[in-house]
């Protein structure tokens, strides 16, 4: 009887190494070669040069939109130029900035704007203290409240002052109806000077408060809770821990919103426009809550002094840079203390 034997190689013993492949890799011919080091070029410059690619679209509007304007402003500040023939200009020099300086109307403007600026600015930032520190605790509905304090700021400001105009007014307006029901005369608010400056800034108090409020919420959350505790430990109440503990903390965002309140302030525009759209520019009869901006405004499209307009817009800007170098004075020495 004669045996079949199987011609096929034994299995390969458990754990044993595998056949070594026969021949190994080909070697990368030259048009492969060229392709790679094409490929590694490319993405080296695409590593370096994509960032300022995806920052660009900024820095062309800045240039178009801001850094270009500004130095045309500049210009135009130093020749005499009409709004008529804005192409047609005349070299004086520093004299649109000496008129400026010597007229009566610039600094009865910078003055209400400054007073505006306090009488808005202050209280503003106090109401939103007192309201982030509020909302700070645990309450129901908070997402609620806080969605509530942006209704003002997503307000359009020719909508709310149209209706803090109904509000002022001096015949049939709600403040005048409830001062006449506790006794207090009507008050004329677009005539007088200080009725009608407490009204444009609480045009603006009622826009700004809830969006510093919300700022100082979110730095308040920042705060450790450790500190909060040990105050606690030492029998602080919770007005001290607001005072020695909350208020020290919030320093620099206290100095942040009131720089931008300041920045803010100076740029007044549209609330004193609109809160007696009778007078126009010139911020009722007497120019009593007239500001800066109106005063631009009034001097380039009203007069048609666009030489002269560049000139206050320059000023307005060198005014801007004055509250920028005493912000970093302060904040330096904030930092320096702590």
């Amino acid at each position: 009887m004669s045996t079949r034997h199987d011609t096929a190689a034994p299995p390969e013993k458990e754990g044993g190494a595998a056949p070594a492949a026969r021949g190994g890799s080909a070697p990368p011919t030259e048009a492969e070669t060229r392709r790679r080091l094409r490929l590694s070029r490319r993405w080296q410059r695409d590593v370096r040069w994509s960032p300022y690619a995806f920052v660009s679209p900024f820095f062309l509007l800045f240039i178009a939109f801001g850094l270009f304007p500004l130095i045309y402003t500049g210009w135009a500040s130093l020749h005499t130029v009409e709004l008529t023939a804005p192409t047609d200009m005349d070299w004086v020099g520093l004299r649109n900035y000496t008129r400026i300086f010597d007229d009566d109307f610039f600094w009865n403007a910078a003055k209400n704007t400054l007073t505006i600026g306090i009488i808005s600015t202050v209280p503003q930032l106090a109401m939103a203290m007192g309201l982030a520190h509020i909302l700070n605790y645990k309450l129901r509905a908070s997402t609620f409240y806080r969605v509530a304090m942006l209704a003002p700021y997503a307000t359009s400001i020719a909508a709310a002052s149209l209706v803090f105009v109904l509000l002022f007014g001096r015949d049939y307006g709600m403040i005048n109806w409830a001062l006449d029901a506790v006794g207090i005369s009507p008050v004329d608010w677009q005539n007088d000077k200080w009725p009608s400056q407490i009204a444009v800034s609480s045009i603006i108090i009622w826009r700004w408060t809830g969006y510093n409020a919300l700022i100082y919420l979110a730095a308040m959350q920042a705060i450790p809770q450790d500190l909060y505790e040990s105050a606690a430990l030492d029998g602080a109440s919770r007005w001290r821990q607001f005072l020695h503990v909350t208020l020290p903390s919030l320093r620099p965002t206290i100095l942040f919103t009131v720089v931008v309140s300041t920045i803010g302030a100076s740029q007044v525009f549209g609330e004193p426009l609109l809160f007696d759209a009778n007078k126009g520019a010139s911020g009722g009869a007497e120019h009593q809550f007239q500001t800066l901006g109106l005063y631009l405004y009034e001097q380039g499209w009203i007069n048609q002094h666009l030489g002269r307009a560049s000139a206050i817009a320059w000023t307005m800007f060198l005014i801007l840079i004055i509250i920028g170098i005493v912000n970093y004075v302060i904040s330096r020495r904030l930092r320096a203390s702590s």
